[in-house]
């Protein structure tokens, strides 16, 4: 995802705890990352550092859900993309690392539609990915996995797939995509495009993309490297009829940039909007709020707005589900925010 997207644990844990000192940890490595250091100060640490910060990063579970599983998938090899494939890849499988893994999803429509994706495997993060997002004023969220938000996010746009019909859509801040990638795979959409601030998740988007070609139809799909924090390119500003985006609303000094963005890109009409999926995360999420309506946006903040996820939500916090143990509402359930712009407009 991209620079707003939440730290790499979507559950909260008790003071004292595996979870509290796990999350310690994690802060205080990416901040001995983050930290500019000298040529010098790096011969002095010599890989006996690099190695020490890196086996810290392989000790922390940077996924402590499981997720709401409302679309069906499973992981393979990536060796097994190449023989799904067959040679439509065009000799591209050795864009493919050990660090990666195929995942295959059956969507929830009516043509069982499916898509093929790459992530990162998990425990896969390194040091240099973390000296990236400082370089770049990104995170790295967008590495980790396909986070509970973002696939919330895609199951409501395949349930809401004739609001796309020949509608030109942007997700920001992606990570791998799947939203965007499902709504090119299962709305009529014109046109869709894919966006995040990491490079490195903005390569493996339009790897996804290729390898998902055939699934699009007429939708035209591309990638973007998009932040929030620099003017925008003036071919696309105003043009978006539909922006969504999941859990990018957690850092409170990116709120101003992505509210920019959102208002420079969507398009100045009455049928416009942006369809956010965020947890509350304290006041995180009522704050974004508040710089929408200061950038003369109008916003409706819907907690129940697909009963299959509300009831698996409630089950959840009454603990009559309890395959996802650390839930908790505040951080984790995703509320379903409309921006748009005001009836002048």
């Amino acid at each position: 995802m991209d620079s707003s997207s939440p730290p790499p644990s979507p559950s909260p844990a008790p003071s004292g705890s595996r979870g509290a000192s796990n999350a310690t940890q994690r802060w205080s490595i990416l901040r001995r990352a983050l930290l500019a250091r000298s040529s010098s100060a790096r011969a002095q640490e010599g890989i006996s550092s690099d190695h020490q910060i890196k086996d810290g990063t392989n000790n922390i579970s940077r996924k402590a859900s499981r997720g709401f599983n409302l679309i069906e998938c499973h992981s393979l090899p990536i060796s097994q993309l190449a023989k799904s494939f067959g040679n439509s890849l065009n000799g591209n499988e050795n864009d493919f690392g050990q660090k990666d893994v195929y995942v295959c999803y059956k969507l929830p429509c009516r043509d069982s539609s499916k898509l093929d994706l790459v992530y990162r495997k998990e425990d896969s993060l390194e040091l240099n990915d973390i000296e990236a997002s400082n370089k770049y004023n990104i995170d790295t969220t967008g590495l980790v996995c396909c986070w509970p938000s973002e696939e919330v996010l895609a199951y409501y746009c395949i349930n809401h797939s004739d609001m796309f019909r020949s509608k030109k859509v942007l997700e920001l801040g992606s990570g791998y995509g799947l939203a965007g990638l499902v709504i090119a795979a299962s709305t009529n959409a014109d046109e869709v495009v894919i966006s995040d601030g990491n490079p490195q998740v903005a390569g493996y988007i339009q790897k996804n993309i290729s390898i998902n070609t055939e699934t699009f139809g007429e939708t035209k799909v591309k990638s973007m490297i998009l932040h929030w924090d620099k003017e925008q390119a003036s071919e696309i500003l105003n043009t978006f009829d539909i922006i969504v985006a999941s859990d990018c609303t957690f850092f409170k000094q990116f709120h101003e940039g992505l509210a920019g963005t959102v208002k420079s890109l969507l398009k100045h009409s009455a049928t416009s909007q942006a369809i956010f999926l965020s947890p509350k995360r304290g006041d995180s999420l009522d704050k974004f709020l508040g710089i929408i309506k200061e950038n003369g946006l109008r916003c409706e903040l819907i907690e129940n707005y697909d009963p299959t996820v509300w009831n698996l939500h409630k089950k959840y916090v009454a603990g009559e589900d309890r395959t996802w143990p650390n839930y908790d509402k505040e951080h984790c359930y995703p509320l379903l925010v409309r921006i748009s712009y005001f009836s002048e407009f």
